[in-house]
């Protein structure tokens, strides 16, 4: 036989915040090292370099340029958003899927078409 125990709410609120907190700080961190790697080198970063040096004023680029990727970003938030209520995730799931076996097809077949070419001097 069990005893009834009182169940303590601020505990339970203690814990539910403590997963949240874990989701989004796991969340933020996977978003920020994988842009963070995945921009490292791109054509933005030699335009912001070139545009700094250039003007002499990184200050003004910098801000121009954080502003620039805030607002590219939030574009596809919302449309990431706005695909995730209009379509049902198994569908999201299944066609992003054949995307990205398409272009792993197309790319494969590119390669190979490269390595089969000859060489034109």
């Amino acid at each position: 036989m069990m005893a009834n125990l009182p169940v303590n709410s601020e505990s339970n609120k203690e814990v539910n915040t403590g997963n949240t907190s874990n989701g989004f700080i796991r969340i933020f961190l996977s978003t920020f090292i994988s842009l963070f790697i995945a921009e490292l080198g791109d054509k933005t970063q030699i335009a912001t370099l070139l545009l700094s040096a250039q003007s002499g004023r990184p200050i003004i680029v910098f801000l121009g340029s954080a502003l620039a990727l805030i607002c590219s970003t939030l574009v596809v938030v919302i449309l990431g958003k706005w695909l995730s209520k209009t379509f049902p995730n198994v569908s999201f799931n299944l066609i992003s899927g054949y995307i990205m076996i398409g272009l792993g097809i197309w790319l494969g077949l590119q390669s190979f078409q490269g390595f089969t070419s000859p060489i034109i001097k």
